[in-house]
């Protein structure tokens, strides 16, 4: 199912929460990157707070996350994680949830494990393939040198990394000399194997799900590649996610909702909601697809998507009629109720 309210098996009218919202700004940041994050966190807990939620914003630092949140009574607090990492710490993304279920506070979204499944991006592959869900060929290579790999184009990426990390446009490789010079970057510069899959040079589906006993389907949104002409730059790169001065974000736009057929449609949420919970997501997630010659293929799951007001999970909520504030709302009711005093 699409658009309209969520399925009531995940939703009960629940009492305003007293919302702690956690974001953390990573120290080598450029001040402008600072104040955008910091800005958008104030967005999303000005949008909460107007639905009726008491809100208090909390930006992390350093790796004393357990001291920070001591003054917090987990039985009287819901937190909604905004959290990527514990400031300067790469890869803490899980850390940030281990901490939080540690101490027994209700939050949002996944689950610590659940986190760290989707950074292992062969394992994940792996899992997806098991259950019947169509990925690209893939291989991994954990060191430089002669590879056993023919199918090109081809793109090359850290095997442990998110939130496209170690993919830019030369990422994306054409030939077997190109293949093995950027496979030895990548182990040299990110110290972990290279993930090589086919590049499915085709339409790409940023998919929003929400909810846990049902799971529902926002409306998909297609990365609009038709202003790049060269194939290495019909991708979503960390430059077109991350900087907007860049010519990579200026190009690519979101087109909300994505025009599919029926089957298409039903192809992509099967497929969608099944990695979904495979992964292990809660509350929300993005998964990630592409399709060539008619066949949909899932290349990434998000646990922990942006939930900025321009990114894909907000802009489908608002297709299906949650304002952002509607959107923040839902997310704390359903760790609401998961916590133990409700």
């Amino acid at each position: 199912m699409t658009g309209g309210a969520a399925p009531r098996a995940n939703h009960r009218p629940l009492s305003p929460a007293n919302v702690l919202l956690l974001y953390d700004i990573h120290p080598e940041w450029q001040e402008d990157e600072r104040h955008r994050v910091a800005r958008e966190s104030r967005r999303l807990g000005t949008a909460i707070r107007r639905r009726g939620h008491r809100v208090e914003m909390l930006e992390i630092q350093g790796d004393h996350l357990a001291d920070t949140l001591a003054p917090y009574d987990p039985a009287e607090t819901v937190i909604f994680n905004c959290c990527e990492s514990l400031p300067g710490q790469d890869g803490s993304e899980a850390a940030v949830v281990d901490v939080l279920e540690r101490l027994g506070f209700a939050f949002t979204g996944a689950t610590a494990d659940a986190i760290r499944l989707s950074y292992d991006k062969p394992r994940v592959r792996a899992l997806l393939a098991k259950h019947g869900i169509a990925v690209p060929r893939w291989a991994q290579f954990d060191k430089p040198g002669r590879l056993s790999w023919s199918l090109f184009p081809a793109i090359v990426k850290p095997a442990w990394e998110h939130c496209s990390i170690g993919v830019d446009r030369w990422a994306v490789v054409l030939d077997a000399d190109e293949l093995a010079r950027r496979v030895a970057h990548v182990i040299a510069a990110y110290d972990q194997p290279a993930l090589v899959e086919d590049f499915i040079d085709g339409r790409e589906f940023h998919v929003p799900l929400w909810g846990n006993d049902t799971i529902e389907m926002l409306p998909p949104v297609e990365m609009d590649f038709s202003a790049c002409r060269e194939v290495r730059d019909r991708l979503c790169s960390y430059e077109s996610k991350f900087s907007p001065e860049s010519t990579a974000y200026r190009q690519i736009r979101s087109r909300i909702p994505a025009r599919l057929t029926a089957a298409e449609r039903d192809v992509l949420e099967t497929s969608c909601r099944l990695a979904y919970q495979l992964v292990g997501c809660r509350d929300y997630g993005r998964i990630d697809v592409r399709q060539r010659d008619g066949q949909m293929y899932v290349l990434d799951v998000n646990p922990n998507a942006d939930l900025s007001v321009d990114a894909s999970v907000a802009l489908a909520a608002a297709k299906a009629g949650f304002c952002y504030g509607a959107m923040g709302s839902r997310l704390v009711e359903w760790a609401q109720n998961r916590a133990p005093h409700q």
